[in-house]
């Protein structure tokens, strides 16, 4: 039985692993993020190597996810805010390399999505949009099944619509992103405001001081809910999905922050969207890049040989 690689580099971690040919996963694993293009190409070519000692079955396709703005046309990572040493980086032919099988590239958001789409909580949708708030927010977005790319592979940049004009400056250029308003950073950021503090605390600390109690704690993540919902209201009226899926670090607070998106997305969007959609927490969690990036490499490569693999 044939298996399929996927691999997400994220900003602290390169998460990766194996699936059969029904989308189940085989093996999955972490390894820290290296600083520099060398050092990741070297990881991703340990890496292939120990996939394939591991199993002693054919890997039939890999699918790589990257962070950052990728040229499909030019297979050219553009710019990666967490990784500029890839910056300007034709990635095709240093993983051709090492890697036998055909592969596909893509931005990571975009990987995530396809696998909530394939193997999480949008299976059986076929328009749907993932957002995750972590340290930044990315997306991704699935129409007719198919992930959205736009004209060169920039589209689905969630993080960085304008949801507050004058709002705080983002590493994009612009003010006011999704980003800089709803995203861990933002949280963290109101809650020394409000509660006139210096201490360091984490998303996940602040969200147990609000459910002790803690006002400053609570008024922070419903803040971040405002201005998410903002966003949910935007990607509503102009996509009309049939679900958004919404993942990431600061989920783990889903009870603190989802019901002020969704009053605020209510309040904004037209009605008959809002009512055609779910707005939900996602599945996955850190293995929908991974699992995003195999699934699609299966299917691309069922499509380009059709009839060789079972379709589950």
């Amino acid at each position: 039985m044939p298996l399929f690689a996927g691999f997400d580099l994220g900003g602290t971690q390169l998460k990766y692993g194996l699936l059969d040919e029904r989308l189940h996963p085989v093996f999955k694993a972490k390894a820290p993020s290296p600083p520099s293009r060398g050092e990741l190409m070297a990881l991703f070519r340990v890496l292939w190597e120990e996939l394939k000692r591991r199993e002693r079955r054919t890997i039939r396709a890999a699918g790589f996810g990257l962070p950052g703005i990728f040229n499909h046309r030019e297979q050219r990572l553009v710019q990666a805010p967490n990784y500029p040493s890839l910056d300007g980086s034709q990635m095709r032919p240093a993983i051709a390399r090492f890697v036998e099988a055909p592969f596909w590239i893509d931005n990571e958001a975009n990987f995530a999505a396809y696998g909530e789409y394939r193997c999480g909580a949008g299976k059986g949708r076929h328009h749907l949009i993932l957002i995750t708030l972590g340290t930044g927010i990315g997306s991704g977005i699935i129409i007719d099944g198919e992930i959205l790319h736009g004209a060169r592979g920039y589209a689905a940049e969630m993080g960085h619509i304008t949801v507050r004009p004058n709002g705080a400056r983002c590493r994009c250029g612009s003010r006011g992103c999704l980003e800089t308003e709803a995203s861990a950073g933002a949280i963290i950021k109101t809650y020394r405001r409000i509660a006139r503090s210096s201490v360091s605390l984490t998303t996940e600390e602040i969200a147990a001081r609000a459910r002790k109690g803690d006002t400053a704690a609570r008024r922070s993540f419903e803040r971040a809910g405002y201005y998410l919902g903002i966003g949910l209201s935007i990607a509503l009226n102009l996509l009309n999905p049939e679900k958004i899926l919404l993942g990431g670090g600061v989920m783990d607070g889903a009870d603190l922050i989802l019901d002020s998106a969704v009053t605020e997305a209510r309040r904004r969007a037209f009605r008959a969207s809002f009512t055609a959609s779910t707005i939900e927490k996602a599945a996955l969690g850190n293995d929908a890049g991974f699992i995003g990036a195999a699934a699609w490499a299966r299917d691309t490569l069922r499509r380009k040989s059709p009839g060789r693999i079972p379709y589950p």
